[in-house]
């Protein structure tokens, strides 16, 4: 039996269903496993002139897809399932945004750099953290609040201010884009590193990562 309208129609709206179950359960575990903060923000789709646009209706909107929705409310930590359905119900499509600089900062690099710089720190059994991976090809590590402030002393401290690196943080008034949301229209955000019990709550200090992350930036610069 070939298919109808009115099946298509079934279809895409099962698939949009879908789409919200996933992200309400995703916003849910978030918020009631991992005691992290949750915001509804704005997504990006490109047109047929291949121009971006985000879904906050701004023709000149800077971020695209990249920020949170000013009008929609954020959930806090704790928030159980019915709440985060509920929430997403009144934004669809909205995607799913991290607040940093509360239970988390974050230190950027280059996927490839932050995947050498995994597998060596899990060979010194070092104390890890989330770990999420961009679809422009970034790396993100969750460790403790404060890292952001801090990082330039750190880096004069280790030896590491005058390198070129490529290597950035992300603190306070920031926020990041979550799996399983798109970012900006370019793709999915992934985990290279789940959140568990005992490191969502509970980042690294950024110092204990610091010299790993900064040696394979340096290395992967050169």
């Amino acid at each position: 039996m070939g298919f109808t309208i009115g099946g298509i129609r079934d279809i895409r709206s099962g698939s949009r269903r879908r789409a919200r179950s996933t992200e309400s359960t995703a916003v849910a575990e978030y918020t009631g496993l991992w005691g992290w903060d949750v915001v509804p923000g704005a997504r990006a789709a490109r047109v047929g002139s291949g121009r971006t646009v985000c879904s906050c209706g701004a023709d000149d909107c800077p971020s695209p897809g990249d920020h949170p929705l000013a009008f929609a409310d954020g959930l806090k930590a704790g928030a159980t399932l019915e709440e985060a359905a509920a929430a997403w119900a009144r934004t669809p499509g909205a995607a799913v945004l991290l607040p940093v600089g509360r239970t988390f900062d974050v230190l950027e690099v280059p996927e490839a750099a932050g995947r050498n710089a995994l597998v060596r720190l899990e060979r010194m059994g070092l104390p890890l953290g989330p770990v999420a991976a961009t679809p422009t090809g970034r790396a993100l590590f969750f460790v403790a609040p404060g890292a952001a402030i801090g990082l330039p002393g750190l880096l004069y401290r280790m030896g590491w201010d005058d390198a070129a690196l490529d290597l950035c943080s992300r603190g306070p008034g920031d926020h990041v884009t979550a799996p399983p949301s798109n970012l900006g229209g370019l793709g999915p955000m992934r985990w290279l590193r789940p959140p568990t019990l005992d490191t969502a709550g509970q980042p690294p200090q950024a110092r204990l990562l610091l010299g790993t992350l900064a040696y394979v930036c340096h290395r992967s610069a050169a």
